[in-house]
């Protein structure tokens, strides 16, 4: 079933209801707790997912969805709504406006609609298969990268990386510094990072752990704007992917940065 105008409306305003609810608790009381795998969760999370989840269940009743906070609901339409309320809870408990809410439309397991919002400073990338991605309705492209040793990387947080996985990061880190790892990537953002390199903000992002909330949405702006989104085999992201993710502005460097994961062997 192609993309229609009512699904990106609709993405639209599951964006809109979730902002409402952040805003109010933003740099105020949220009612912060941990999940039983140490992860932040606020009331804001829960009360943006659930409105977010009324919203589809009034309108697309019939779809599944996916949501962080309140779990797996099924559908019969091969088509699921993937919601990450607060994608990036830890900087917005400590009020750091570059977390986003995440929402994706997949179909048979393909992300093929996608929005990042920042719901504080009001951006918002929309993406969706066939169409050009846009930045608060005006189209984005990614930028041209000539050479790995000088494309801007960002990443969350390596310590969120798996152990194995963070040898083969820094190696990815020496290649695109030239020799001066010191100088580093771009820490903190989650999503964020993906809208500023559809925009042309940034080159590369890789990250390690992520779950399929994580990244259905960023996979329809980031191909949108002429990037590649694809796994640490340079394999396309679905909802079977284990999590290993790459955002990459210029396709060309692609090769480069498959190699330079690779370049560290695998312990045994």
């Amino acid at each position: 079933m192609p993309i229609s105008p009512s699904d990106i409306a609709l993405a639209n305003r599951l964006a809109d209801v979730a902002g409402d609810v952040i805003r109010g608790y933003f740099r105020k009381p949220h009612g912060m707790e941990l999940k039983a795998d140490r992860s932040p969760v606020t009331l804001a999370d829960r009360e943006a997912e659930a409105a977010m989840r009324r919203l589809i269940d009034a309108e697309r009743s019939a779809d599944g969805i996916i949501g962080e906070e309140l779990g797996e609901k099924p559908g019969v339409t091969g088509r699921q709504w993937v919601l990450d309320p607060i994608d990036g809870t830890r900087s917005f408990t400590v009020g750091r406006p570059i977390f986003g809410t995440l929402i994706a439309l997949i179909e048979d397991g393909w992300p093929v609609l996608g929005i990042i919002d920042q719901p504080v400073s009001r951006e918002r990338w929309v993406g969706a298969a066939g169409r050009p991605t846009t930045f608060n309705g005006a189209a984005v492209h990614t930028r041209l990268c000539p050479e790995l040793s000088s494309a801007a990387l960002a990443t969350t947080s390596p310590h969120l990386f798996a152990d194995g996985d963070v040898p083969h990061f820094m190696a990815l880190v020496g290649a695109v510094s030239g020799g001066a790892p010191r100088q580093g990537p771009v820490y903190g953002g989650d999503c964020y990072n993906y809208g500023l390199l559809a925009s042309g903000h940034l080159d590369l992002v890789c990250e390690s752990g992520l779950q399929l909330y994580d990244f259905a949405a960023l996979v329809p702006v980031v191909e949108g704007a002429g990037g590649r989104m694809c796994d640490w085999d340079g394999d396309p992201l679905t909802a079977a992917s284990a999590g290993h993710v790459l955002a990459i502005g210029d396709p060309a460097r692609t090769d480069d940065v498959l190699e330079a994961l690779r370049s560290v062997p695998h312990a045994h």
